[in-house]
């Protein structure tokens, strides 16, 4: 199954991108982390986003479409970046998911969604 780990944003993703020494050290441990992904066969795909500022939301009603300027707010209703895996059952999403460093310099959380597959729409 497939599923996408969504790393939650928070006030300090939304500042961008600093380089210092505690991103240095947590990128080594992303990398670290997301080597044994890949070892394992389970990542597919990983990537960190810009701040919300740097995106725009399309608004739909009918016909109508309306552009939407970021930034976006809450922070932590957003998504600051994901990685997409193939695991056997969300008991090992959660497992990996738990050895994860943490990405924020602060409290954060990680969202884990299955996929919607070809045989789920029979």
């Amino acid at each position: 199954m497939r599923v996408i780990v969504l790393v939650k944003a928070t006030a300090a993703s939304e500042k961008g991108f600093v380089p210092d020494a505690w991103t240095a050290a947590m990128l080594d441990a992303m990398g670290t982390f997301n080597d044994a992904l890949r070892r394992a066969n389970v990542l597919i795909d990983a990537v960190g986003l810009k701040p919300s500022s740097h995106g725009a939301r399309i608004a739909f009603n009918g016909t109508e479409r309306t552009v939407i300027n970021g930034p976006f707010a809450p922070a932590n209703e957003l998504v600051a970046g994901y990685w997409l895996w193939e695991v056997n059952d969300m008991a090992e999403a959660i497992f990996w998911a738990q050895q994860c460093p943490n990405p924020m310099p602060g409290p954060s959380e990680i969202e884990i969604r299955p996929l919607y597959e070809a045989s789920d729409l029979d």
